[in-house]
């Protein structure tokens, strides 16, 4: 919207025509949404505890986790309100790229809403039931890959990236909606699935979205993209203000969600941008790097699948002291600011590595 205007200042108004800079945009992105953040996040909190909508502690979990009883929980709404204001402030509405994304973000967003408001509004332990969460989740994520699917206009748009090869690509044709039906679902789970200690998601969130929107710069520009020999992805550029509000609206929630957390995003939040990041590494074309870069998400995945599993085939045994990951390590004796904060550096070693990729090549 604000862009737009500056584009009309522009003719009469030279300064105006640093808003055309997409880097200059990105940043206005992310400030705007971190002061959304920050502004808003106070009246959410006081919103939510009018609501009394808090959490529920689990009983086998740590003992330091029942202080968080009655922590307003569905704070998501204030991250996706900080993204969807700066997108539409500061975004070329015109690229289509832009409006997937949000309309996937906010799409996952409203099936957490249920969920979170079955569990903690309406007082039902389990919430949206498993079947109806992921169904609709699948409506979202086939509806989204079908729409790309039948708008593939180039090759690499139905291309996989494979990081470190330069150059190699495999075409995945009718393939291609499968694995971005999994990418995006996978992602929005695995997301969820991290998000149990404060800030423990959303600082990863924030690192993978930054990442992401190198990636998102870089691959739409053409002499970039020539020359890191990454594949040069028309009309995605605006995907780069998505990532940098994602970026200021994720710390603007880590001010009030950092230890102790004054606010929970809920699965509102963690569905919602689980989606997001998914979505953006479809657009881009980087599958594999997100797979990198998202490295905690998917250990924590892996560790809750592991343990489902040998519980079932060992007869009641457990292979972790409790799952995910990290309350195994808080059953262990580890601290939960200690748990947080080691968790933060394996996640910039994983984006630092997913970085690597455009040069490793």
């Amino acid at each position: 919207m604000l862009y737009w205007i500056t584009q009309l200042l522009q003719g009469q108004y030279h300064a105006f025509r640093v808003f055309q800079y997409l880097t200059f945009r990105s940043i206005l992105a992310a400030l705007t949404a971190l002061m959304v953040g920050l502004f808003c996040g106070p009246l959410t909190i006081k919103w939510l505890r009018g609501l009394q909508i808090g959490q529920m502690v689990r009983d086998d979990g740590p003992k330091s986790h029942l202080s968080k009883s009655g922590t307003p929980t569905m704070g998501g709404v204030l991250i996706l309100l900080a993204v969807t204001v700066s997108c539409l402030l500061w975004g070329d509405l015109r690229q289509v790229s832009l409006w997937i994304v949000l309309l996937v973000t906010i799409s996952f967003g409203m099936v957490g809403w249920v969920d979170d408001y079955r569990k903690l509004v309406l007082k039902n332990s389990k919430g949206l039931p498993g079947r109806w969460k992921y169904f609709w989740q699948s409506v979202i994520a086939i509806v989204a890959i079908s729409y790309l699917y039948a708008h593939a206009s180039i090759p690499i748009h139905t291309q996989l990236t494979v990081p470190f090869f330069k150059s190699y690509l495999i075409e995945l044709g009718v393939f291609f909606p499968i694995l971005g039906y999994f990418v995006i679902v996978g992602s929005s789970n695995a997301v969820n699935l991290t998000d149990g200690l404060d800030g423990l998601a959303i600082m990863p969130i924030v690192m993978v979205a930054g990442a992401l929107g190198v990636f998102s710069y870089v691959a739409s520009n053409a002499v970039y993209a020539h020359y890191l020999s990454i594949p040069f992805v028309p009309d995605t550029g605006e995907l780069t203000i998505f990532c940098a509000a994602l970026v200021g609206s994720g710390l603007g929630f880590l001010w009030y969600n950092s230890y102790p957390a004054q606010i929970f995003m809920g699965d509102v939040g963690s569905l919602a941008l689980g989606a997001a990041l998914g979505t953006v590494a479809i657009l881009i074309r980087q599958e594999l790097v997100l797979l990198i870069m998202g490295g905690l998400f998917v250990i924590e995945t892996v560790s809750v699948i592991l343990q489902v599993g040998y519980f079932k085939y060992s007869g009641g045994k457990r292979l972790f002291r409790m799952a995910p990951l990290h309350h195994h390590f808080e059953l262990k004796g580890w601290s939960e600011p200690k748990v947080i904060v080691r968790f933060w550096i394996i996640t910039v070693v994983f984006v630092l590595c997913g970085l690597a990729t455009l040069k490793l090549r």
